[in-house]
């Protein structure tokens, strides 16, 4: 049997798409030993909200040379923030209360130092407990990758045991399939068309928000809609 491995960032309550690509891995390895990159997912998501959807955003202020592992997050009231918001705009969601008690100890009775540290808790937790998931986890600094860029990847890819490499579909546009092959490396890109829609708050419908709108309102459902309904087309 080949190894499938997906080696990603960090994000923070990912959208469903992130959570397709773990349930493919065998292993799933936090890239967090790399840059930072300011307004993107590794710090925000969004919701739905009246009039559309909404950021829900951690503080962690405007440094940017610095590791995502190395992140810190300001401290404040933003946890009480995101819960409330949560509360709000799901409520009345027919599984809101399912995870209730889960998200209130996340956000109200934790205090989260390191960005890195609140991601993986969230992502794990919801993906192997909430989802259903098997997948191994690992982080990238524990295989000391080395190189720049693709050539690093690959080297991780190979200390990890990797055969097959597990992608979003957008990495089509900068991965050099050819450099792959040389190592030995298949890589499968995911497809995310054709994901089904549920009852969602708030019209239109919108597939790219974070995990918890598919939680709340779909329940011990969620895995169909990322990656069970597959299943049915066979």
């Amino acid at each position: 049997m080949k190894k499938k491995v997906a080696i990603i960032q960090s994000n923070y309550i990912p959208w469903k798409g992130y959570f397709d690509i773990i349930n493919d891995s065998d292993l799933f390895v936090f890239y967090d030993d790399v840059q930072f990159t300011k307004n993107d997912w590794r710090n925000r998501n969004k919701i739905k909200c009246e009039g559309g959807t909404m950021w829900l955003s951690v503080p962690v202020g405007q440094e940017l040379n610095r590791n995502i592992n190395e992140v810190t997050i300001k401290q404040g009231v933003w946890e009480r923030k995101h819960f409330k918001n949560m509360e709000q705009y799901y409520h009345k969601a027919p599984y809101f209360k399912i995870y209730k008690e889960f998200f209130a100890h996340v956000y109200l009775e934790r205090k989260w130092e390191n960005l890195s540290e609140l991601n993986q808790f969230l992502v794990k937790t919801i993906a192997t407990d909430f989802l259903g998931s098997k997948t191994i986890y690992d982080n990238s600094e524990n295989y000391k990758p080395e190189g720049k860029r693709l050539e690093r990847l690959l080297d991780l890819i190979k200390k990890c045991g990797g055969d097959v490499y597990i992608s979003g579909p957008s990495a089509k546009n900068y991965i050099d399939e050819d450099e792959f092959t040389k190592c030995g490396v298949d890589i499968e890109f995911k497809d995310y068309s054709s994901y089904p829609v549920y009852t969602q708050f708030y019209p239109p419908f919108e597939h790219y928000v974070s995990i918890i709108d598919l939680l709340f309102n779909t329940g011990p459902d969620a895995a169909y809609y990322i990656w069970g309904w597959r299943e049915d087309k066979k």
